[in-house]
């Protein structure tokens, strides 16, 4: 199910069964909010890249806030509880500190620490390991490279809730919500997909009318 929902109160403005996030369907449901009247003034999402393209390509203004949490989450199954090299040890500590990040200034010093790593580590992250044989190679430090460069595409959009109170920083609200749906759906197991939808468009209907 995607849900597009209102911060401020929970409001749930569009939902859509389907079986996966396509951008057509992300974009038609953006435009189909905006001919409905809804006033859009940022977008919290987990930065799926067909969400973004949707969101660029119907509201290229708004602004647009990554979810730390969703970042901090994908970093840290990357990094590991215990990485091995310090390059994995001291970026660990960095992303632990993302939802700590309160001011301007916790900002500054926290990119700041960001580039400092990247200055000691680019050459390590840069290490490959070749196959004489195909003549192919591969980065050797994979997962500590992913999470540093999933951190550097999202940065531009990982701290617009500083600059104004009302974005949220994450999509706990959101998430909060499906974690109630599914804790009512549990109960009811033996229902068949056509209930479950039922099921599922009553819950909204009556939690809107809270």
């Amino acid at each position: 199910m995607m849900c597009y929902q209102d911060h401020d109160d929970g409001y749930t403005q569009l939902i859509r069964f389907t079986d996966g996030e396509h951008y057509s369907e992300i974009k038609e449901d953006i435009d189909n909010l905006i001919r409905l009247g809804v006033q859009i003034e940022s977008i919290t999402t987990d930065g799926h890249k067909s969400i973004l393209k949707a969101i660029k390509a119907s509201l290229p203004d708004v602004i647009t806030q990554r979810c730390l949490v969703h970042i901090q989450r994908m970093c840290m199954l990357w990094l590991t509880r215990y990485p091995k090299h310090s390059a994995g040890i001291e970026l660990r500590k960095l992303v632990l500190l993302l939802l700590k990040i309160k001011t301007d200034n916790d900002k500054l010093y926290w990119i700041e620490e960001l580039k400092q790593w990247h200055k000691v580590y680019k050459h390590y992250l840069q290490e490959k390991t070749y196959n004489e044989a195909t003549g192919r190679y591969w980065f050797k430090h994979r997962l500590i490279r992913r999470s540093y460069y999933t951190i550097k595409r999202a940065l531009p959009n990982m701290f617009h809730y500083l600059s104004n109170p009302k974005i949220p920083a994450t999509t706990n609200g959101i998430e909060g919500f499906f974690s109630h749906l599914k804790n009512h759906l549990d109960l009811q197991r033996g229902l068949t997909l056509e209930h479950r939808i039922a099921f599922i468009k009553w819950y909204v209907y009556l939690s809107n009318n809270k």
